[in-house]
């Protein structure tokens, strides 16, 4: 069954987890990239901040209009050469928690219909609301092990 409380709470929690475990990743190991096109901590965690908007935007589009059209979501090709290094990490950091808290305060007002509701996205074969946050709950959680992955990586090339 579904359960949109139990994603609610993961969704409130993951900076709780994020935040501190980026703050341990030695400042050696922040922006170091174990390869070419493979992203470093620091962008991982900056990742997590840029995304918000998106998700604001998706939800405000699939309360107000039935069945939207979700547009799909690729890193450009800006980020994926580096973009995001550039980025301050204690400010995104902030901008991820303050940006989580205030989407949590807006899922608790859904009601059981609103999680239900639909859009199309070319990638998925169902998406709804749920499924979009429990998406951001996995896709933050995705993150942290990366971050986790290069906090404890031993081998560096």
């Amino acid at each position: 069954m579904e359960n949109p409380e139990t994603v609610v709470a993961a969704l409130e929690n993951a900076p709780a987890i994020i935040v501190p475990l980026v703050g341990g990743v030695p400042e050696s190991v922040l922006k170091r990239r174990p390869s070419a096109h493979k992203w470093s901590a620091h962008e991982h965690a900056c990742h997590l901040a840029e995304v918000h908007p998106l998700f604001f935007e998706r939800l405000g589009l699939m309360l107000s209009e039935t069945h939207p059209y979700i547009t799909p979501y690729h890193p450009d090709a800006e980020m994926e050469d580096g973009a995001l290094l550039k980025t301050d990490l204690r400010d995104a950091l902030e901008r991820f928690s303050g940006a989580r808290q205030r989407l949590v305060e807006q899922l608790k007002k859904l009601t059981a219909d609103d999680w239900q509701r639909t859009g199309r996205h070319d990638e998925y074969n169902h998406y709804s609301i749920f499924i979009m946050f429990r998406h951001l709950a996995l896709h933050d959680m995705l993150h942290a092990y990366r971050i986790e992955e290069l906090l404890l990586k031993k081998d560096w090339e």
